[in-house]
């Protein structure tokens, strides 16, 4: 779109260009400490809590987080904040306190190992794949997120902007492994803060200060009722299409659990830790600067809403996917814009560094070394990783087009959501607290719990089941998807046979043994950090009900 191109000076090429030779140094430094597979896939479990605390948090703060949620503030409004507040902290805290010492005590390598062992291969190969598939396309939503700020900087094509943006995140995950992706994911946390903070800023100064952007978003289509989280929810007529109902067990619980504690994109970060404590307080640590990125995402959303004109109309205006390039473009001066633009970048590289990594190492592990080659020498599967990251990039550089369709990639991706992580977080949650449930019932109950899923998503595309949003349908088909496998792991697990206490050792609740040795400083306590990041989590809300 012309009216986006960027009036970019000679600073900021040379911003960003100065990052893009810092994450691909930091690709070369950590191909030395590469000796074998565990390296390449999970940094030899040797990485402090607060590096994989930031890399957890900047895992996520790709185009869903940070294109995704400003045009979510810019068409729903402060309601976008329940995707932090009930549809995320919580979920990060269970993950910590509850489910890491499972994850990381029996020592699997990915979450669909964890299935294979709790459950049986059926289930682990349904999951393995699914998740592959999954990361390819929310690849694609990255990249094409990061290839219309790179069109807009540059007036690049569309296609020449993918192809350049994948190469970079190739280069360095396929030198470095994942010790490349998350240092250069916590680089890419401070990187993507500086470079939007100014945004909020200079929009706030702009529109007179917070007041004066919530009098401004009175007299905007949203109307009051964009400036509240919790008070229009009784029903479905609010900005989001959906009830308090709706938000809280298919967005707070269903798709939030769902994709904190079962998406191996995320939990990889916390495998990585030097130990379980560190494990543990990823996650938590995580939470903190979660609370606060609204920020710098919902709140230039609303800044779009007001000072864009024709953003998010029917015709010939800009989608709300362009808030956060549209506000670079009117409010930065040069320099500035440098940094901003390098934050986008690094936000969407960080994003995809997690997908790419996520799915080489399930592909390499539960697919390639379980069901294909078996007992191959350590440097094969490295070898396998490198050429599945190849892979997995060119995948999502056809993926990619695919998110060019939807005018909010934040629906897109919650679509997803319900269809992959919902199911898998019932079965697991079950299995985790039922010793009783049978490994053919975590089988069907992922299986069908996906396929319930899809079929409310193309009986609501094809309008046969109308919703008020398409945020509204991935609520209900998370939920859907959630009911239908706890219902089928009740139904099947009495008529199939279950597995012996011995079996599940150090994978269900009660069974964990010696595995989790509580950290004797108070401060690094995962209890204590969690509870008073729920606290705040809702003290936050006050202001805003």
């Amino acid at each position: 779109m012309a009216g986006l191109r960027l009036d970019v000076g000679f600073v900021d090429y040379l911003i960003l260009a100065v990052y893009f030779v810092t994450v691909l140094g930091v690709g070369f430094a950590a191909r030395r400490a590469i000796r074998s597979s565990a390296d390449f896939f999970l940094s030899g479990r040797s990485m402090p809590a607060w590096v994989t605390g930031l890399a957890f948090i900047s895992a996520n703060l790709g185009a869903l987080e940070i294109v995704g949620m400003a045009a979510n503030g810019a068409q729903y409004g402060l309601m976008t904040l329940h995707y932090y507040w009930i549809g995320a902290v919580p979920a990060m805290v269970f993950l910590g306190i509850v489910m890491m010492p499972f994850y990381y005590g029996s020592k699997v390598r990915s979450v669909p190992e964890f299935l294979r062992l709790r459950f049986n291969r059926p289930t682990h190969l349904f999951n393995a794949v699914s998740f592959a598939v999954a990361q390819v396309l929310i690849a694609g939503v990255n990249l094409y997120a990061l290839a219309l700020i790179l069109q807009a900087l540059l007036g690049w094509p569309l296609w020449t902007s993918i192809v350049i943006g994948a190469f970079i995140v190739l280069a360095y995950i396929t030198l470095g492994g994942l010790s490349s992706a998350i240092y250069n994911e916590v680089l890419q946390f401070f990187v993507i803060v500086a470079g939007l903070l100014p945004i909020t800023i200079i929009g706030l100064v702009k529109v007179g200060g917070i007041d004066g952007l919530f009098d401004k978003v009175r007299q905007s289509p949203l109307g009051d009722a964009g400036l509240h989280t919790w008070s229009n929810t009784g029903g479905t007529d609010n900005p989001l299409g959906a009830s308090w109902i709706g938000i809280v067990f298919g967005l707070g619980f269903v798709l939030s659990f769902g994709y904190w504690t079962t998406n191996f994109a995320e939990v990889q970060r916390a495998l990585s830790a030097k130990d379980m404590s560190a494990a543990r307080r990823t996650p938590i640590i995580g939470a903190f600067p979660k609370l606060l990125i609204p920020a710098i995402t919902v709140i230039p959303g609303l800044i779009a809403l007001v000072t864009v004109q024709g953003l998010g109309a029917d015709e010939g205006a800009y989608t709300y996917n362009n808030a956060i390039p549209l506000l670079m473009r009117d409010l930065l001066p040069n320099g500035v814009l440098g940094v901003a633009v390098t934050g986008l970048v690094a936000s969407f590289m960080a994003g995809m560094a997690a997908n790419v990594s996520g799915f080489n190492t399930v592909f390499t592990y539960d697919i390639w070394q379980t069901y294909v080659r078996k007992d191959r020498d350590d440097a094969h599967y490295v070898r396998v990783g490198r050429i599945a990251t190849v892979g997995g990039i060119v995948v999502g550089i056809g993926t990619a087009f695919i998110a060019a369709g939807f005018d909010n990639i934040m629906n897109y991706i919650q679509a997803l959501f319900s269809l992959f992580n919902a199911p898998l977080f019932a079965t697991f949650i079950v299995g985790m607290f039922w010793k009783r449930m049978s490994a053919w019932a975590g089988f069907w109950s992922l299986l069908l719990g996906f396929l319930a899923a899809f079929t409310l998503y193309i009986l609501h595309l094809t309008e046969v089941i109308e919703f008020n949003s398409d945020l509204e349908q991935s609520f209900w088909g998370a939920g859907l998807a959630f009911v239908t496998a706890v219902v089928v792991a009740a139904l099947i697990t009495p008529f199939t046979p279950g597995k012996s206490e011995d079996e599940l050792r150090g994978l269900v609740y009660g069974t964990a043994g010696d595995t989790l040795v509580e950290d004797r400083v108070w401060w690094r306590n995962p209890v204590l950090l969690g509870v008073i990041a729920v606290i705040l989590a809702f003290v936050l809300y006050i202001p805003v009900w």
